[in-house]
């Protein structure tokens, strides 16, 4: 997804712009983080205090230079109104958030608001035009024909959360001023990896087959993510 990102972002902005990014829901700031080292100013919204003392204490391990282009505000994400003034920002990630709101649409709309003419909304939800994939390609028949017909399923983590169907997100981001611009799909043949899998010694074809697969239909149809970068018109 990283590359992804990075494709959007060079596809759309001057070469060497520090670009002002907000992070809602960074977690423990991997992507926040990532693109503070390449010389943008980020700042990172997290409601988890463990996930946010986790990201400060990675911080607290980089240069003074990255340091100061990090910023972090606790917070779900859906008072952004609150903390910052709209078009305050060239980029806003939301990835890995929108499974756990019941009502995504307000949470969107905000974000659309925080973009900057042209700027770059960039999503990763649960697929649910995919949702029998995992349970299928274990052999969970019942759990695979159940999935057919629902945009709910339950994590890893045991907690029931929803997923998100391309074609409503593509009308919901037209309907907040961002529409889709790009879409991909995210872990199209790596789902069914187990949490304790180690990284195999081929990493790096690994990621060239996932890259080509997560921007070429069928396969990226099929992804168990989906990345979705709207753009603010």
């Amino acid at each position: 997804m990283a590359r992804q990102l990075d494709e959007q972002i060079a596809g759309r902005f001057p070469v060497g712009q520090r670009l002002r990014v907000l992070d809602v829901g960074m977690g423990q700031g991997t992507q926040a983080l990532r693109l503070a080292r390449a010389g943008h100013q980020v700042t990172g919204v997290e409601q988890d205090p463990k996930m946010l003392a986790a990201a400060r204490e990675v911080l607290t391990g980089e240069p003074e230079g990255i340091r100061e282009r990090v910023r972090l505000v606790q917070s779900d994400g859906r008072d952004t109104g609150v903390h910052f003034l709209p078009g305050s920002f060239d980029v806003v990630l939301c990835h890995g958030v929108l499974m756990y709101i019941e009502e995504p649409d307000p949470l969107l709309a905000g974000l659309a608001r925080m973009l900057a003419q042209g700027g770059l909304l960039s999503l990763l939800v649960r697929n649910g035009d995919a949702l029998a994939m995992r349970p299928g390609l274990g052999a969970d028949w019942a759990g695979a024909l159940t999935a057919f017909d629902t945009t709910t399923y339950r994590n890893r983590l045991g907690l029931d959360v929803r997923a998100d169907r391309l074609s409503d997100l593509t009308s919901t981001l037209a309907g907040i001023g961002a529409p889709l611009h790009a879409w991909y799909g995210v872990r199209v043949f790596t789902d069914t990896a187990g949490d304790d899998a180690g990284i195999p010694a081929d990493v790096e074809a690994l990621l060239a087959v996932e890259e080509r697969a997560g921007k070429t239909d069928p396969y990226r149809s099929v992804a168990a993510l989906l990345h979705l970068c709207g753009v603010r018109g």
